[in-house]
C-alpha cells in the first residue's frame, strides 16, 4: 500500500465569545506550562543534569496539584502536552547544532496557538468540534479536504492581527510524484529581479512591502504617539499587524504559485546557499532582503520537491557564480556591483551578469548529481573577502 504525504489544509474561522475565551485561556496555559518546563530543563542544565519529556510531564502533573497552578487543569491537558513535546524537539534541535537555545515565550506576543491530537477534538461530517468545546467551530471551507480525509492533528491559532486559523494535518493521496521532465535550471536569487532562471527568464520582484510602505508608517506613527497599555494602543497595534498580515499573505501566495511553477515544470533545480541571516545586516537593503523572502521561498522549493519527486541542488555560497563566464570558464577577479552586465576578457562573451551566474549555478548543480550527493562546489577565499554576496548594486529607498 502505498504511504501518502501528510499535508496540512490551513482555514480562517470565526469562533464564538465562549470559544475564544477557551482557547485563550488554553494558549495562556501552553505559554505557562512551556516556560515553567523550560526553565526547569534550564537549572538542571546548569546543574548538568538533563531532563527529558518524561521528566517535564511528570513536573506538570505536580503543577496541577498545587494552588498557585490549578488553573492548568481547566483546559484539555492535550495542548499542554504537545507544548511539552516541541520544547523536547527544540533541545533535540539544540543539542544536533541545528538550532539555538530555546527561548521562553513572551506574553506581549500576540501570536499565539495550541495543538490537539486526535483524542481532543471531533470531526464529523465537515464539522470540527475541539476538545471543553459544546459547539464546532465556524470554519470558512476556502478549499475542501481532500476526499475522504480524517485529520490527524488539529493546530488552532490566533496572528498578531487578531485573526483565527484552524490547521488540520490530514493524508493527501492528490500528491505523488510527476512524470520526469529531464529538464534542470539555475535559480539565481536577487533585489532588481526576485530571481533570474538559466533559461534566460527575469521573473519580476512584486516588492510587496513597497506596495503598503506608507500606510504602514502612518499606523506606525500613530502606534508610536498612544499610551502603553491602553485600550487605544491595543488598537494601533492591530491596524498595525492587519497591514502586516496583508503584506505577508501577497507575498506567501506569490511564493508559493512560483515555487509550485518551477517544481513541476523541472526535473532538477539549483540554487545558491545564501546566508540571508548575515545579508540582513546590511542597513541599506536589510528591508529589500526581508521583502524578497529567499529563506521561505527555498523551503517552499524544497518541500515541494520532495513531494512531487524533484531534486533541489544547493551550491555552497562562496562559488563565484557571477565572476565566473559561462562560455568558457574563465574566472574574473573583480565584479563591483555596480557592473550588470560583463564582457570576458578571455573569450570575448558578454554577460548579464544575473543570467551568468544562473547559469553557472545550473552547471555546478549538475556536476554535484553526477559526483554524488553531498558535493558543494567551492571556491578558494581571497583573505578579507567576505563570505556573502550582496545581490544588488541599487539601494531600496
Amino acid at each position: 500500500m502505498t504511504s501518502h504525504v501528510k499535508r496540512a489544509f490551513k482555514y480562517r474561522f470565526y469562533p464564538t465569545d465562549a470559544q475564544a475565551a477557551e482557547l485563550s485561556r488554553t494558549f495562556g496555559c501552553v505559554r505557562k506550562v512551556y516556560n515553567l518546563a523550560l526553565a526547569a530543563r534550564t537549572e538542571a542544565w546548569a546543574r548538568q543534569e538533563r531532563v527529558n519529556y518524561n521528566a517535564t510531564s511528570a513536573m506538570l502533573t505536580m503543577w496541577k496539584k498545587t494552588e498557585e497552578l490549578a488553573y492548568l487543569s481547566e483546559v484539555s491537558s492535550v495542548p499542554l502536552q504537545q507544548t511539552l513535546r516541541h520544547l523536547q524537539g527544540a533541545f533535540t534541535n539544540f543539542f544536533a547544532k541545528r538550532a539555538r537555545y530555546p527561548r521562553f515565550k513572551s506574553k506581549k506576543n500576540s501570536r499565539a496557538s495550541a495543538e490537539y491530537t486526535r483524542s481532543a477534538f471531533t470531526f464529523r461530517d465537515g464539522h470540527l468540534t475541539l476538545a471543553k468545546m459544546t459547539e464546532p467551530l465556524d470554519i470558512v471551507w476556502s478549499r475542501p479536504l481532500p476526499e475522504g480525509a480524517r485529520p490527524t492533528m488539529v493546530t488552532a491559532s490566533r496572528d498578531a492581527a487578531g485573526r483565527w486559523f484552524v490547521s488540520m494535518l490530514c493524508e493527501d493521496p492528490a500528491v505523488k510524484p510527476l512524470p520526469s521532465t529531464g529538464t534542470a535550471v539555475g535559480i539565481d536569487a536577487g533585489l532588481d529581479h526576485l530571481l533570474t532562471l538559466s533559461t534566460g527568464e527575469k521573473i519580476a520582484n512584486p516588492r510587496h512591502e513597497r506596495r503598503d510602505r506608507a500606510r504602514l508608517a502612518k499606523a506606525q506613527r500613530a502606534l508610536a504617539k498612544k499610551a502603553k497599555g491602553s485600550a487605544n494602543r491595543a488598537r494601533a497595534r492591530r491596524r498595525v499587524a492587519r497591514i502586516h498580515a496583508r503584506i505577508a499573505d501577497r507575498r506567501r501566495d506569490y511564493l508559493h504559485k512560483l515555487t509550485t511553477r518551477l517544481v513541476r515544470e523541472n526535473q532538477t533545480l539549483v540554487i545558491e546557499d545564501l546566508t540571508v541571516r548575515n545579508m540582513v545586516k546590511n542597513g541599506s537593503l536589510a528591508r529589500a532582503i526581508s521583502d524578497a523572502a529567499w529563506s521561505q521561498f527555498r523551503s517552499l522549493l524544497e518541500y515541494k520537491a520532495a513531494w512531487y519527486g524533484r531534486d533541489v541542488v544547493v551550491v555552497d555560497r562562496f562559488f563565484p557564480s557571477s565572476r565566473l563566464c559561462s562560455t568558457c570558464g574563465a574566472l574574473r577577479e573583480k565584479m563591483p556591483l555596480s557592473v550588470r552586465t560583463w564582457t570576458c576578457g578571455n573569450c570575448g562573451a558578454t554577460h548579464d551578469r544575473d543570467e551568468n551566474a544562473a547559469r553557472n549555478l545550473k552547471a555546478a548543480g549538475l556536476a554535484v548529481t553526477v559526483c554524488g550527493a553531498g558535493v558543494r562546489p567551492q571556491r578558494s577565499t581571497p583573505g578579507g573577502q567576505s563570505a556573502t554576496k550582496q545581490k544588488t548594486s541599487r539601494r531600496e529607498p
